[in-house]
């Protein structure tokens, strides 16, 4: 009988405690797993890229993260979404590879990118001659890698291409126009953080562009917000399994005192 009292003692007791304890990690994991979510959907926007203008860094059909920013925000290398009626009346996104106040020219020495005479080193770029298959409405064509253009970005504007240089209609397409192709950063509303489907991978940013004046722009807290719904999944789930592994084991220990 006294085995028996205390384990009775040892189950009020300690088992008490534990039971708040996992109650205690289960609504800290609830707060983790709702809170991510929710700041994640008011700092986060998803879209969808319906062409391949953007490939190799985004390919058709794949699902965006972006971050809801204000256009002063931008800097050079970013990916980009914005809407320009000059261009189009839906969201479109591009990469930006000037700011106000540089100078873009192609083609430079090495046959790539300038931007104030500094050469950019662009591995994200797929400059391959457009293939047969490529097909655009008439006069619609983007203008092919390596045709020379040179343009001094205006204060406040940007200056805007897609990856896939054969097949994005972007800057170069609309340099005859008001402004030189360039776009207001006012007309910026996110920049794309990271790939969600049917890949998930942060989007890094160009090196190139971190030794230009003003360097590179940092990540958001998509890292923050995806370790707080983690964390806060996982501590539902040991706390809901205390109550269960719990009663497991009092009744093991039960199991082996009426043995002995």
């Amino acid at each position: 009988m006294g085995g028996t009292e205390a384990i009775r003692s040892g189950k009020d007791g300690r088992g008490g405690l534990g039971n708040v304890l996992s109650g205690i990690a289960v609504a800290i994991g609830f707060a983790l797993f709702l809170g991510g979510f929710v700041w994640g959907a008011l700092v986060y926007q998803p879209y969808t890229v319906p062409t391949d203008s953007m490939m190799p860094t985004v390919r058709p059909g794949d699902r965006l993260l972006a971050q809801r920013i204000d256009g002063s925000e931008v800097r050079r290398g970013d990916v980009v979404v914005f809407t320009d009626s000059m261009w189009s009346d839906l969201p479109m996104v591009k990469r930006v590879v000037g700011i106000g106040g540089d100078t873009v020219k192609c083609c430079g020495a090495d046959g790539g990118l300038t931007v104030n005479g500094t050469p950019l080193d662009e591995p994200y770029a797929d400059t391959s001659r457009p293939d047969s298959g490529l097909a655009m409405p008439p006069g619609q064509a983007p203008p092919a890698p390596g045709t020379p253009f040179e343009v001094t970005v205006p204060e406040g504007n940007l200056f805007l291409l897609g990856d896939r240089r054969a097949a994005s209609l972007d800057s170069r397409a609309h340099l005859q126009e008001a402004g030189q192709g360039t776009v207001p950063r006012s007309a910026v509303s996110a920049r794309v953080d990271a790939l969600a489907w049917p890949s998930m991978a942060m989007l890094e940013r160009p090196k190139t562009y971190a030794a230009l004046p003003g360097g590179i722009s940092g990540h958001g807290p998509l890292r923050l917000q995806a370790a707080a719904v983690a964390a806060g999944a996982a501590l539902v789930v040991l706390g809901a399994a205390y109550g269960p592994l719990a009663r497991v084991l009092a009744r093991g220990r039960r199991e082996r005192a009426g043995v002995a």
